[in-house]
């Protein structure tokens, strides 16, 4: 999976600090593998990212899902919550616009009229 790499160490903090989200370089961490609120972020992102990186998501969702279910206290807390997933609506194909047969001739360019002046 070369589009998945390690950018961050990440490491528990000996206390707890509030998360600035003013930011744009701190990073929110998630684990996928014990919440599942986390897990559905994952697919969501791989939905809407460009498909090297999607494709790589995929493997890794799908070694997720086939190990075991595995929560910590956030993925437990999270586990009551998570809403029913939604089978995205099929939309029907466009239809074409019917065509319209020409039952008369196209119009002929008329040359733009003189303007009216004394006759001779």
């Amino acid at each position: 999976m070369p589009e998945l790499t390690r950018r961050y160490i990440v490491m528990a903090m000996a206390t707890e600090a509030p998360f600035d989200a003013t930011d744009p370089e701190g990073v929110f961490v998630l684990k996928p593998w014990k919440d599942p609120a986390a897990l559905r972020a994952l697919e969501t992102y791989r939905d809407n990212c460009y498909p090297e990186l999607a494709s790589a998501l995929a493997d890794w969702l799908r070694t997720i899902e086939a190990g075991p279910t595995v929560r910590g206290g956030v993925g437990k807390r999270n586990e009551p919550y998570l809403k029913p997933v939604k089978a995205e609506p099929r939309r029907a194909p466009a239809k074409a616009k019917p065509v319209i047969a020409a039952t008369s001739r196209p119009r002929q360019r008329r040359s733009p009229k003189k303007p009216a002046g004394r006759k001779r």
